[in-house]
């Protein structure tokens, strides 16, 4: 199912797939989690204005009975058809009923995927794939791997190893008023040397969150869903450009059947 408005005046109520046609200030649409990681300080420029939107898919892993695989399929437009303002963090929002259990899967650290690439994160580690288009028309495949970083926070790796991108991610909660909707979030930071309009921009960008991993104990996956099946699930990204531009699409999708035993 597709998104209907959920951000409506004090409450949650951001539209379906927010087509803005003037930049919406962080003001506008508050950072869903303030308590992660600090961005780096850095003066907006001008810029287009982006036209984001996201479809979403829930599936079951194959794993344990709650356990479903999410993929987040996210496109980014001008209507000039020219480059999009590149950004500078995403938040991919999930439904409240989800849980993560990355403490049962083996982690890769950052230090090592850049040495060795994908090959060098310890095998059960990916907990994720993809494909990104970078504009205008380069395409990359996209691994995710589970982590922990020296602070002690959970979160994954999304990497693209044919270009070296390594895109650090943490788990954290969300704050009001997001939480009506979400419960869990990924934030994810995109620092860069680079001139604001030097970088490079995702006109499409497809990232999936789930695997399973079996040890003595059962079958456990990377992500559960405790909603019933049929239920109708939550789900967004929130992001910020370089011009300060921020978009909320979101999209909505019943919960799958539970996996068997």
């Amino acid at each position: 199912m597709r998104s209907r408005p959920a951000f409506a005046a004090a409450a949650l109520a951001c539209a379906a797939t927010l087509l803005a046609s003037s930049p919406a200030s962080a003001g506008s649409y508050p950072v869903p989690t303030p308590g992660g990681p600090t961005p780096p300080e850095e003066p907006v420029v001008e810029g287009p204005v982006n036209i984001d939107a996201i479809a979403v898919s829930v599936s079951p892993d194959g794993g344990s009975p709650l356990g479903v695989e999410i993929g987040f399929d996210r496109t980014s437009r001008t209507e000039s058809g020219e480059k999009p303002a590149p950004a500078n963090r995403f938040v991919f929002l999930f439904d409240k009923s989800i849980r993560f259990n990355p403490e049962k899967f083996p982690t890769c650290a950052r230090a090592d995927f850049e040495a060795g690439g994908p090959a060098a994160c310890p095998p059960g580690s990916k907990v994720g794939s993809g494909r990104a288009v970078i504009y205008p028309d380069t395409s990359a495949e996209v691994a995710v791997f589970n982590t922990r970083y020296d602070n002690g926070l959970r979160g994954v790796l999304i990497t693209i190893p044919a270009t070296g991108a390594v895109l650090e991610n943490t788990f954290e909660t969300v704050v009001a008023p997001y939480r009506a909707d979400y419960r869990w979030a990924s934030d994810e930071l995109l620092p860069s040397p680079l001139p604001p309009h030097e970088r490079s921009a995702t006109t499409r960008f497809q990232v999936s969150f789930g695997a399973t991993t079996s040890d003595a104990t059962g079958t456990h996956s990377f992500v559960e869903s405790y909603a019933p099946p049929r239920h109708e699930l939550r789900f967004g990204v929130w992001s910020r450009f370089v011009t300060g531009q921020v978009v909320v699409p979101t999209d909505r999708v019943d919960r799958p059947a539970w996996n068997r035993p």
